[in-house]
């Protein structure tokens, strides 16, 4: 088995906020930073939480992320914003247009969210939440660097482009859906080599289109997209969203999230947020809801990860020891 070490939230906050602090990150970047994949690892997305740490050094290294990006947003008529993340770390450009966003949504209505020239972006699940914490319904799409094929092909053309979901609830907390548009994150793909395991079948083929359980070829190769052909469907839905409305890069144009070489990926994320206009809302979706968790069987999405954060709120989570031991290396400045 594997060594861990468990760590509280605020401990695995300052320890991540510390290693991109000493790679010369602003320190309001590094904590927007540190608390979204402190986040994302207290929810069990752990292909987005610590795992990820030591690439995002390397490529604010390299240069592939500007550390000091200057985020700009453009009001684009009365209820649609579109921030230039400059790229930069998606998640302080997340930050911006969410506290704006939500700003015009509760007084218009809606407001649309677009921004361009952006970075890999983690757990959608925790963005859209901070929207339906304002009493907005939310959704939000991504793209990212191509790894999965239109169904029937062989070469990529599409990111694993995730979709999340909220709904704000009353005296409880938000329902929460983050999907992915392949059968699993690649994220997931990448800590599996990391850790030297195998990965499952039917996640993923060869370069060759071959089934693979080899997670090194897996990332050479193309992710499977849930329900076949209606997966990529749904990917090339987001595709057109968080690219070409944006203005961002295709996912076939965007370089790879785990490496330091090459240029910025320049992916796009696009959200839209809706004030609940019926009085009947909040009744109706408990109506729903509260059916569907009432049913013997059956449970609503984010139940798992409610279960997991408020779980790492109490006792910390467990991370492995190779992150941890990597990151105060980073940290003490032994890169």
């Amino acid at each position: 088995m594997e060594a861990s070490e468990r760590l509280s939230l605020t401990e695995a906050t300052d320890l991540i906020r510390s290693a991109f602090e000493a790679a010369g990150v602003p320190g309001e970047t590094a904590l927007s930073v540190a608390r979204a994949l402190v986040a994302a690892e207290a929810e069990g997305q752990v292909g987005h939480g610590f795992s990820r740490v030591e690439d995002y050094f390397a490529q604010v290294r390299s240069g592939k992320i500007v550390a000091d990006a200057e985020i700009g947003i453009l009001e684009v008529g009365t209820t649609s914003l579109v921030a230039d993340a400059g790229f930069g770390f998606a998640y302080p450009a997340l930050d911006k247009v969410i506290e704006r966003g939500a700003g015009i949504a509760l007084e218009h209505g809606c407001c649309a969210m677009g921004i361009t020239r952006s970075h890999h972006c983690g757990a959608l699940s925790l963005q859209v939440e901070k929207l339906a914490m304002r009493g907005l319904v939310a959704i939000m799409v991504t793209n990212a660097p191509a790894a999965m094929a239109p169904f029937g092909g062989k070469a990529p053309v599409f990111g694993t482009n995730p979709i999340a979901f909220a709904a704000p609830r009353t005296g409880g907390a938000p329902l929460v859906v983050d999907l992915s548009l392949s059968r699993v994150a690649r994220g997931k793909v990448m800590n599996a080599h990391k850790a030297g395991r195998p990965i499952p079948e039917g996640w993923a083929q060869d370069r060759d289109g071959n089934p693979t359980t080899d997670a090194g070829e897996a990332l050479e190769g193309t992710m499977l997209p849930i329900g076949d052909a209606k997966g990529t469907a749904l990917a090339l839905m987001v595709e057109i969203l968080a690219t070409v409305m944006t203005g961002a890069a295709l996912s076939t144009e965007a370089s790879s999230f785990f490496s330091a070489d090459g240029p910025p990926p320049g992916v796009g994320q696009f959200l839209i947020a809706l004030k609940p206009q019926s009085p009947l809302f909040t009744e109706r979706l408990e109506q729903l809801l509260v059916g569907i968790e009432t049913m013997e069987g059956a449970r609503l999405p984010g139940t798992r990860r409610l279960a997991a954060t408020r779980a790492a709120e109490e006792n910390g989570i467990e991370v492995p020891s190779r992150y941890v031991t990597g990151i105060r290396k980073l940290a003490a400045g032994n890169a």
